[in-house]
């Protein structure tokens, strides 16, 4: 279905309230965005007041006066980050307050400036985004990310387009990924839903102790944590609330154990992080922790990043996406994690999600480290798979189980 840029907008901001958090009645909302989703944060805030939020905050990030920080900033004013207003959004996830995140920044605005000092910014932001990091990842309460088009981001993906075609077009690429092209998208949502949750119950039942991924520049053995657990597509938060976390998600992923990955692997896609582009990464795993590393471009800033701490070259998650996907399919190099995430199949580097391990509830970080989960200051995702790209389900037996071929799932995991 063709929509007006008017239409896609209010069925996206009516999805993002219904289906992506699931928004209680009394529930406060708390939003971040870049300045040019106006239109869309406020398509947003009217569907969550006609939801009964009772109050709906959203604080706007601008891409011209960040880059003005890394341009004329002194040079030691780079490990400052405004933890004043991290721990400001940690009380109100406490507090019961619902998370929207609104993704469209310039996927490269970092990418001319001193590495030193965006990883140096990095770190400082890191540290004091913990307090709520630990929350979102926890599940503490209802949250979602959903995208806007803004011109930057257009130009990367459709560098041969006029700025307003670029645009168009990117918002005609979120609306497709988004499913609010579809006649009742809250039906499509479901229907999509109920397809992962099927493949993540089979994944649950099998209960493979690792995962083999071979392809071109890849043999990597991902061992899984003890007790983990398989996760995708809407979800209950710890406060009972169903709500999808990313909209898009073609994603299911659950928990490695961060000292039984061993091998090597490549990067499929680039990957955009805090305004740098990394593309070419290749990396070594022994015991779990990454020995060597290399990128083709952005290569500093991703040793730097693996450096921000201890389980920094660890990691946090492993996910398995059909390279049938519908953001696949699309043949769009996004350069946002958001969607190109849900191209290929991926890992990210630090934090694991406690939703990814059984009877976590209760548990402090180190019974949780004690059992494979990794902790550490970041999460950033990075794509693996490919439509080259083999994967076995690796039972406790060391018993080899087809579980992809060509990127695509088989059997029982062909939901």
């Amino acid at each position: 279905m063709a929509l007006t840029l008017d239409e896609g907008l209010d069925r996206l901001g009516a999805l993002a309230v219904r289906t992506g958090l699931g928004l209680r009645a009394g529930q406060e909302l708390l939003i971040t965005a870049p300045l040019e989703a106006v239109p869309l944060v406020r398509r947003i805030t009217e569907h969550a007041y006609r939801a009964g939020a009772s109050l709906v905050t959203t604080f706007y990030g601008d891409d011209v006066t960040r880059l003005a920080r890394f341009r004329h900033g002194h040079a030691d004013s780079f490990d400052t980050a405004p933890g004043w207003m991290f721990a400001g959004m940690a009380e109100a996830y406490r507090g019961g307050a619902a998370r929207l995140a609104i993704t469209g920044d310039d996927p490269a605005l970092l990418s001319g400036c001193n590495p030193d000092f965006v990883a140096r910014a990095s770190r400082a932001q890191s540290v004091a985004y913990r307090p709520a990091l630990e929350l979102i990842t926890s599940f503490a309460t209802n949250w979602s990310i959903v995208a806007a088009a803004t011109p930057a981001w257009a130009a990367m993906v459709f560098p041969d387009l006029p700025t307003e075609e670029a645009v168009a077009a990117l918002w005609s690429a979120i609306f497709t990924a988004s499913r609010v092209d579809h006649a009742d998208p809250v039906a499509a949502w479901a229907a999509h839903n109920r397809a992962i949750h099927a493949r993540r119950d089979a994944l649950n039942a099998h209960r493979f102790a690792a995962l083999h991924f071979r392809g071109p520049g890849t043999d990597l053995r991902v061992g899984l944590a003890d007790g983990h657990l398989w996760e995708g597509g809407a979800g209950e938060a710890r406060n009972g609330i169903t709500c999808n976390p990313n909209i898009p998600t073609e994603e299911v992923f659950t928990t490695p154990h961060c000292a039984r990955v061993e091998g090597v692997v490549r990067s499929t896609k680039p990957l955009s992080y805090q305004g740098t582009l990394i593309d070419g990464i290749a990396v070594r795993f022994e015991a779990g922790r990454i020995v060597e590393a290399h990128a083709e471009r952005g290569e500093t800033v991703l040793q730097r990043v693996l450096a921000t701490d201890a389980g920094a070259n660890r990691l946090g998650e492993v996910a398995l996406v059909p390279h049938s996907s519908p953001i696949s399919a699309s043949g769009l190099l996004f350069g946002n994690t958001l969607f190109d995430e849900n191209a290929a199949s991926h890992i990210a580097l630090g934090q694991a999600y406690r939703t990814c391990m059984q009877d976590a509830d209760g548990l402090d970080d180190a019974a949780l480290e004690a059992r494979g989960a990794n902790s550490s200051l970041i999460h950033i995702d990075w794509m693996i798979g490919s439509g080259e790209i083999e994967v076995d389900g690796i039972a406790a037996d060391g018993s080899a189980s087809p579980l992809m071929r060509a990127g695509e799932f088989l059997g029982a995991f062909a939901s």
